[in-house]
Order: C-alpha cells, then structure tokens, then sequence
C-alpha cells in the first residue's frame, strides 16, 4: 500500500481502479494515506472516482463478452426466462449499478449488468453516482476523524 500512497494522486487512481476490478484491493486505505499526508480534498476525491469507475466500467465490458448461449446450456436455464431477465435489466435494472460500490457484490453486479446487456448509459451514470457518493461519504469521514485528533 505504502507504494500507491507514494505516488499520491496517481496512486489513488491506480489504487481505486484495481478495486473495482475483480482484485481484492482496499482503494481506501491508501486514499486515506494520502489524504492524511496532506493532499488536497477534490484531487483525491476526483482520482478516487474516475479510477473506480473506470475499473467498475471495466467489469461491464468483460461482463459483455459473455454469451447468453453459455448460461443457457451450462446453467441448464430456460432461454425464454433467460431473455425476459435481460429485456427487465435493459430496462429497468441499469440503475442498480449504483450499487457496484458494494464491498464483495459490486463486481459480480458490473459483470452482470454487461453480461445481460444493460443500458451502457444508464449504467454508466448510475455507477459514477454510486462511487462519487461512496468516496465523499469516506472522505468526509476521514476528515471528521483526522480533525478530531
């Protein structure tokens, strides 16, 4: 970690990225790091986001180079039910990607909504909303705790 938190913004970024991807990585310790090495509050809050997002937006593209042929005949499920699954996530269900930010769900949820071929800009806002409220909840808290002190 101390790695990243050398880097300072860059390393947010790189740090947050490989969050949202499938590697189990704690983007807050070393956000929290270089906050409390002195960097600035949007720097960190905009390195944090972007990077989480993009990773998170990286699992929705590799969610979408799955078949649904594959989940038909491994999973055994029936292609009708199948596809009506897929027309509610194209519609309607885009907007629980702002739930990707979730510790141990969040990727599968990314993978999925690719997977199933949910509205790419639906999904995309959704996301960055979810994250950017997730990284200003945790700054505000770190802040909170580092005035205290």
């Amino acid at each position: 970690m101390e790695f990243f938190i050398e880097y300072g913004y860059i390393g947010v970024f790189i740090a947050s990225f490989l969050a949202a991807t499938i590697l189990p990585f704690s983007s807050e310790v070393v956000l929290t790091g270089v906050m409390l090495a002195g960097a600035s509050y949007w720097p960190c809050m905009i390195a944090a986001t972007l990077g989480n997002f993009l990773g998170g937006m990286t699992c929705y593209w590799l969610g979408m180079l799955g078949k649904t042929e594959w989940i038909e005949k491994y999973l055994k499920l029936d292609g009708e039910k199948l596809r009506k699954v897929q027309e509610w996530v194209k519609n309607k269900g885009a907007w629980t990607a702002f739930f990707v930010f979730l510790p141990g769900v969040g990727d599968f949820i990314a993978v999925a909504l690719g997977f199933l071929r949910a509205n790419v800009w639906i999904v995309a806002v959704s996301m960055f909303l979810g994250k950017a409220i997730r990284y200003w909840v945790w700054m505000e808290f770190v802040f909170k705790v580092q005035s205290m002190f």
